[in-house]
């Protein structure tokens, strides 16, 4: 068994597949040692997106289920880098970055605390080989209404 699965289970998380695009483009990206992750929209083990994770976060949506949609993003960033190294384990070197577009209301500004439930999960999952460098940005709209969209770039052996 993959100690990486174990956290996960631990977590009480299983990592679903990898998810298909919704349009014209591809899951990620391997060239040589990197593996970017396109960005990744918090579909359930269902693969729907639940209503409380949709909408605008300081409107429809609470900055803590925002979190929680962003955990469930990262969840699905895992899945799509499984895809790309074979396993969360020895193929992992690293999570050099995340990159998170919150779907915000006017005025609300606390998108990097939305983004924390992406960034916790990543290290509670890969432990130090989680810890990243990160972007976060409100946005206007995101596709399908998701109040969260992550993106990520990592190191593979």
């Amino acid at each position: 068994m993959s100690a990486t699965l174990d956290r996960l289970k631990e977590l009480g998380l299983t990592l679903p597949p990898a998810a298909a695009p919704v349009a014209n483009y591809v899951g990620f990206q391997r060239s040589g040692n990197l593996v970017v992750i396109s960005g990744q929209l918090p579909f359930n083990a269902q693969g729907q997106i639940d209503p409380a994770h949709k909408g605008k976060v300081g409107a429809q949506v609470s900055p803590e289920a925002a979190a929680e949609a962003a955990r469930h993003c990262a969840l699905n960033v895992l899945a799509q880098l499984r895809a790309a190294a074979g396993n969360l384990d020895d193929a992992v070197v690293a999570c050099l970055r995340l990159g998170g577009f919150i779907n915000t209301a006017p005025g609300f500004s606390a998108v990097a605390g939305v983004m924390n439930g992406a960034s916790d999960l990543m290290v509670q999952v890969l432990g130090e080989r989680g810890r990243h460098a990160r972007s976060t940005i409100g946005v206007a709209e995101l596709p399908l209404d998701a109040v969260v969209e992550v993106e990520g770039l990592f190191e593979v052996r």
